[in-house]
């Protein structure tokens, strides 16, 4: 396999990062890069030291949990804690940017945002993005990038969803593709 390209780099960083997310409602990563280098990442959660969603349940009102900083926000507070510029940076989010944090975005100087999923994408948020010069692009994670078994895992699903289609399936055929899905799902 050949490397993967910049952009599949830190959009599967910030995919990983979504895993520390606490928010039972959605996971969201977001990595900051300034000359192809990380210079921040956030998930969104609690504040430092509070109660988390996980344990505590969301905290909604007006149909949002207030307890979650979001991703993007906790990225560039880590930049400001750490008093790391964030002037023409990127950053790449699973999700388009809420308004509250395209406005962040926007006044943080980020000028390219790219992001892999489409999430309740707010016309206004879209619309400032332009006016302020903000590139937005959709970058979907190609899942070849952070697995190497992935097309392995995907032909073997698509046999077996024919094979039970066809419903030509003895017991020993059974065993044979319990063998290799362990095989490929495995930690190992």
């Amino acid at each position: 396999m050949g490397r993967i390209s910049w952009d599949q780099y830190f959009m599967a960083q910030s995919h990983l990062l979504a895993l520390r997310s606490t928010c039972t409602r959605l996971m969201v990563g977001a990595t900051i890069v300034r000359d192809n280098r990380i210079i921040a990442g956030g998930y969104n959660g609690s504040v430092s030291g509070s109660v988390h969603c996980i344990d505590e349940g969301c905290y909604v009102i007006d149909g949002h949990c207030v307890r979650t900083v979001h991703a993007e926000a906790n990225a560039l507070l880590q930049c400001a804690k750490f008093g790391v510029p964030t002037e023409n940076a990127s950053i790449y989010v699973t999700h388009f940017p809420c308004l509250q944090c395209c406005k962040q975005l926007i006044q943080s100087g980020i000028k390219f945002v790219y992001y892999a999923e489409d999430y309740h994408n707010h016309s206004y948020a879209v619309e400032l993005f332009k006016e302020a010069g903000v590139e937005t692009k959709k970058v979907k994670l190609n899942y070849l990038a952070v697995d190497t078994n992935y097309q392995k895992k995907a032909a073997l699903v698509e046999q077996l969803i024919e094979k039970l289609d066809d419903s030509i399936i003895d017991k020993d055929e059974i065993t044979e593709y319990k063998k290799e899905a362990e095989k490929l799902f495995s930690n190992h």
